[in-house]
């Protein structure tokens, strides 16, 4: 049985809504990415993370993304077979980590990003994050149009992979509203009984 490993709302919750979607038995852990015991376990502190049997620790959310889909073909949440759809999927999957997720970074930890220990730096770098997000967000936002999800005409571990990205945004001071395509997406995949579990079990909305 996988056993995932994850902080709440952070991109361990695409591996989780993808494990609801697949519908087989799972375990969850919740751990704290410094903490000691953890770090022995995975050096890098990273979350999300798994298990899968004797597997060892594996993790990079994309490549867990990409293994779950491999494990449990009957869900149909890869690519659909051909080389054009397996290159989209790819793309908007290294889309979402090379630059989505990046692109928060000086939102989340400012500190990393600059050697002046005080709050006027780490907001200075904070607000530097906007630009990077809004650019990103209204790539996004264009390639949504007309569409319900991010590879094709059915779901697939990039949008649940998309999801909490989206979900961060309503954090931001430019609301998630203001990229239309974006906010639909966002909030169709709200509706999804299977988002609701992970977000319920994770102890977020």
């Amino acid at each position: 049985m996988i056993k995932l490993f994850y902080a709440p709302g952070t991109c361990a919750l695409a591996p989780h809504i993808v494990l609801e979607w697949v519908g087989e038995p799972y375990e969850l852990q919740k751990v704290k990415p410094s903490d000691p015991d953890y770090l022995r376990m995975n050096p890098l502190g990273q979350v999300p993370a798994i298990i899968d049997g004797d597997s060892g620790v594996m993790n990079q959310a994309d490549a867990l993304l990409k293994y779950l889909a491999h494990k449990y073909p009957n869900a149909r949440l890869g690519d659909d077979g051909t080389l054009q759809d397996a290159y989209e999927l790819d793309r908007w999957l290294a889309f979402l980590t090379g630059d989505v997720h990046p692109a928060f970074f000086p939102f989340f930890v400012p500190q990393r990003y600059t050697t002046e220990d005080n709050d006027t730096n780490r907001q200075t770098v904070k607000e530097a994050s906007y630009k990077l997000i809004d650019r990103v967000y209204q790539h996004l936002d264009k390639h949504l149009e007309g569409k319900t999800h991010l590879v094709g005409d059915r779901r697939t571990i990039a949008d649940a992979y998309a999801f909490p990205m989206m979900r961060w945004g309503n954090s931001l001071p430019k609301p998630l509203s203001a990229y239309p395509n974006l906010d639909r997406f966002y909030q169709h995949l709200r509706e999804d009984a299977g988002v609701q579990r992970a977000l319920e079990q994770q102890g977020i909305h």
